[in-house]
């Protein structure tokens, strides 16, 4: 059974390694998908945001990592995909993936989503407070993968 996993991955954080690592032994394949928002102006490309997705995920045999730019459920269709994976890091998390959820097992192929919870050690982190980090020069090792930390020294996050 293939799922997918999505995000902005602005960037991606451990807590998103996590979840990957965890629902790629659930499924057989599981898309990483980076999802464009035209709505937002991320930090990082991308291309730089699939870059860190991949080098985040290198080793975990069945990711396959994507960019999409449209809807999640054309994608799913196209890929013969039946689970949308979702972490939640608590009950406003849970509250929002909730109604996406509902919107999206009404559209096309009719995806179910399921939850996974974040480890008590993710709960605090997001994309959010690792911009923020990377901003003021702060230490990433709670926040991102090494890989990603070591990417980040080779480009400006200016």
């Amino acid at each position: 059974m293939k799922a997918v996993f999505t995000g902005t991955f602005d960037p991606i954080t451990n807590g998103h390694v996590d979840i990957i690592r965890r629902a790629s032994l659930i499924f057989d394949e599981l898309h990483v998908l980076v999802c464009i928002n035209s709505e937002k102006k991320g930090m990082f490309n991308e291309h730089q945001r699939a870059q860190m997705v991949k080098l985040a995920c290198d080793g975990i045999k069945n990711v396959k990592v994507a960019v999409c730019r449209g809807l999640l459920t054309e994608y799913t269709e196209q890929n013969d995909i039946s689970v949308i994976v979702r972490g939640v890091r608590d009950g406003n998390d849970l509250s929002y993936e909730t109604s996406l959820a509902t919107i999206n097992r009404g559209l096309r192929n009719h995806p179910e989503t399921i939850f996974l919870p974040s480890k008590a050690e993710y709960s605090h982190i997001s994309s959010t407070y690792a911009r923020d980090m990377i901003k003021y020069g702060e230490d990433l090792t709670d926040a991102l993968p090494l890989p990603v930390i070591e990417y980040l020294k080779d480009i400006d996050t200016k």
